[in-house]
């Protein structure tokens, strides 16, 4: 059982896992190879106590995913185009964030809103307003998820994530990181994003019915106002209920979030899992931990992203402390699914 709760994402064509202390990526490049580098994340306001306090980690943790997160998962459209030495500036990531935000607030916060002030503006009962908002904010939601998963692409982003979850569950469970080891498990996790993400549309429907009804302003301040609050308090309850699975409130709390990632989690292939295992070791090599023993140490090489390095034809080896081995197997070859 690892000292620390290792957590992920999914990435184009990969997976990035986070350690204590640094984030490791591991990118299956379109050649077959799987390549790698990895992050710290224990300088500046990272390495400091605050950060690490409850409510304060929370918002370090969804800083982390929205700018670290999104600056790899562009640089692994970039490894899948053969363009590794393209990095956004930070102009263009501050941009871009700035979009998905505003679009993020726009469609699941702001629209609720108005649907919701629309639609009871002859109910005199406010909490029946908050409920509706609520209701139309999980349809958006659900609804979004349902179409984007329609797409081939992102349906084998759902399949890395899957390898992502099993391999954290392999690990928790002090399993050796092998691809049979790993497929024994579910692709559900009781710390995932998307769990995350269902925790606060439910206690978004608590804290602003809190607010009450007031003038549109203020309603619409509030619920932007109100979007670090509730991320917060958020990702304390699902750190409570990952510590107490066994739990029948939590169990009862969370089971919503399982159910969503039915949508956002697919079962992977072997060459995905591959990516995940080689992520994991990584980042447990940065945080100065080992991979269970009998783990596989798949081959693997570096990955380049300088400006001068346009592309990735580094000598093939593998992470320090992981004999490099053949993997077997090459990029994947299975048709796209059709829906």
């Amino acid at each position: 059982m690892p000292s620390y709760n290792y957590g992920g994402q999914a990435l184009i064509e990969g997976v990035m896992m986070r350690g204590r202390d640094a984030i490791a990526v591991a990118l299956r490049h379109p050649d077959g190879g799987i390549v790698f580098a990895t992050e710290r994340l224990d300088s500046g306001f990272h390495g400091t106590r605050w950060s690490k306090w409850p409510l304060i980690r929370g918002l370090v943790v969804l800083y982390e995913t929205l700018v670290v997160g999104t600056r790899w998962l562009v640089r692994s459209a970039n490894v899948q185009a053969e363009e590794e030495g393209v990095e956004l500036g930070k102009g263009s990531i501050i941009l871009m964030l700035t979009l998905t935000l505003a679009a993020g607030i726009g469609i699941f916060f702001l629209l609720p809103l108005l649907v919701a002030s629309v639609t009871t503006a002859n109910v005199e009962n406010g909490f029946v307003q908050h409920l509706v908002e609520g209701l139309v904010r999980v349809a958006i939601f659900l609804g979004y998820l349902v179409l984007i998963g329609r797409a081939p692409d992102i349906r084998r982003v759902f399949q890395y994530h899957g390898a992502e979850h099993m391999t954290i569950h392999a690990l928790e469970a002090g399993d050796p990181l092998t691809v049979d080891e790993v497929r024994k498990y579910p692709t559900a996790h009781q710390r995932c994003g998307t769990e995350f993400l269902v925790v606060v549309i439910l206690l978004s429907i608590i804290a602003f019915s809190l607010v009450g009804r007031q003038t549109p302003v203020v309603m619409v301040v509030s619920r932007i106002l109100l979007i670090p609050v509730i991320a917060a308090v958020g990702y304390e309850i699902l750190r409570f209920g990952a510590r107490h699975r066994a739990n029948p409130v939590m169990k009862v709390l969370l089971y919503p979030g399982l159910l969503v990632q039915m949508i956002t989690t697919k079962r992977p292939t072997d060459d995905m899992i591959e990516v995940a295992i080689v992520s994991m070791e990584e980042a447990l090599e940065a945080d100065g931990a080992t991979a269970p023993s009998g783990s596989e140490a798949f081959e693997r090489r570096p990955m380049r992203l300088g400006p001068t390095e346009a592309t990735t034809e580094a000598t093939t080896g593998a992470a320090p402390g992981i004999a490099a081995t053949p993997t077997g197997s090459t990029a994947p070859t299975d048709p796209p699914p059709g829906s």
